[in-house]
């Protein structure tokens, strides 16, 4: 039996020389050293703020609010408590954020092609654009954006640019879906699909590192997808139901509204971002070395292959990081809602901090919102970085 070595004991000098243990207690010093300048400045404040005979702490956060929201995403009333209200500002700010995000990355692409388009009428239009667009302050544009919605004509004379949908100076009507038993199952059809789907990428990507070649998924993927939500369909006891907007005396009745403030905030930041995004995408395909275009030129693959499937992918590199950096601004920018009176999470707060006077607590909570939501979308963006680079090596 071969004899144990006994442990060696190390001492603090061994400790302080090893690089990892020095790294570890000057963190931990640092660390140490904010909260305690954190809490002398909370401290300090309350203590201010307690003089002064107001109240201290998150309490209020449970009375009742006792003002009404012009719009929200989630049900609120005011009868409802202050966090309901904050939370259906918040609300507010995330439906913003997503669909300026979805649509600015959607015409940001497209722009950011067009800009290196050989025709040069269609390629310096959408330079004037670019120009127009990033040069122009936000919240003028937003003023713009405003004036023009609440200007439209009225109802009786609303533009309907496609079958259902109305805009006027109420706003955007849309087609909604009614929210019953067959849109649930048809939802949770598209999950079960979704999963799915990872789960067949997940396995051609364990073949292909057995053997080498990556099995045809493609097929199977799409029929998951087309059946999953039927099959769901079928369970449900009633089909799904679209409500059509249709007008009744002065204004229309059913549908999904969206006010001229969601509408003008929307347009607003989707213009200004998309304007940096372009930019972005084009200086992205600009990096790709010109021997790809000329390798996938010699495979005979037309020009919407050659960008789809050979420059992009390629490009994506480049264009995520700042991709991530105009998604966040585009966050932060829909604070800039207060002007045009859309209530989002500031204008919400602010009038939480009119009634309760309780600033401090809830600038605090709205800074925590905002960090909160810019470090989701910085990680899976990081992630989504990180898979892009994984396929380059």
């Amino acid at each position: 039996m071969t004899p144990v070595a006994p442990a060696r004991s190390r001492s603090l000098a061994d400790l302080w020389n090893d690089i990892g243990v020095r790294k570890m207690v000057f963190q931990a010093a640092l660390l140490a050293c904010v909260i305690a300048v954190a809490v002398l400045l909370w401290w300090n404040a309350s203590g201010n703020i307690a003089r002064r005979g107001l109240e201290v702490g998150f309490a209020f956060l449970h009375r009742t609010a006792n003002f009404a929201i012009g719009e929200s995403m989630i049900p609120y009333s005011p009868a409802d408590t202050y966090a309901r209200a904050l939370l259906a500002g918040l609300s507010n700010t995330v439906v913003i954020a997503f669909f300026g995000c979805l649509l600015t990355t959607v015409f940001g692409v497209l722009f950011g092609v067009l800009r290196l388009s050989p025709n040069p009428s269609l390629s310096r239009l959408v330079g004037v654009y670019v120009e127009i667009g990033r040069n122009v302050p936000l919240l003028l544009q937003l003023f713009f954006w405003y004036s023009l919605c609440t200007r439209l004509s009225g109802p009786r004379q609303a533009i309907s640019p496609l079958p259902g949908v109305f805009l006027s100076n109420r706003g955007l009507r849309l087609p909604s879906f009614v929210a019953n038993d067959g849109l649930f199952f048809a939802v949770l059809g598209l999950v079960v699909a979704g999963i799915a789907w990872l789960a067949l990428q997940w396995w051609a990507r364990r073949v292909q590192e057995r053997t080498g070649r990556r099995p045809h998924i493609l097929a199977w993927g799409l029929t998951v997808l087309a059946l999953a939500p039927l099959a769901g369909l079928q369970l449900a006891a009633s089909p799904i139901a679209i409500d059509v907007p249709e007008l009744r005396g002065f204004n229309f009745v059913g549908g999904q509204e969206l006010s001229p403030e969601f509408a003008a905030l929307l347009f607003g930041l989707v213009f200004y971002t998309t304007a940096f995004v372009t930019e972005i995408v084009r200086g992205g395909i600009q990096s790709v070395p010109k021997g790809q275009w000329e390798a996938a030129r010699a495979l005979g693959l037309p020009a919407r292959r050659i960008m789809r499937l050979v420059i992009l992918p390629q490009a994506m590199r480049t264009i995520i990081p700042p991709l991530a950096s105009q998604y966040i601004n585009l966050t932060k920018n829909s604070s800039l809602a207060v002007a045009i009176g859309f209530p989002d999470l500031i204008n919400i707060s602010n009038t939480v901090i009119n009634q309760t006077g309780q600033a401090l607590e809830v600038i605090f909570i709205f800074m925590g919102c905002y960090l909160t939501l810019n470090l989701t979308i910085s990680a899976l963006m990081n992630r989504l970085n990180a898979a892009f680079a994984m396929k380059g090596h």
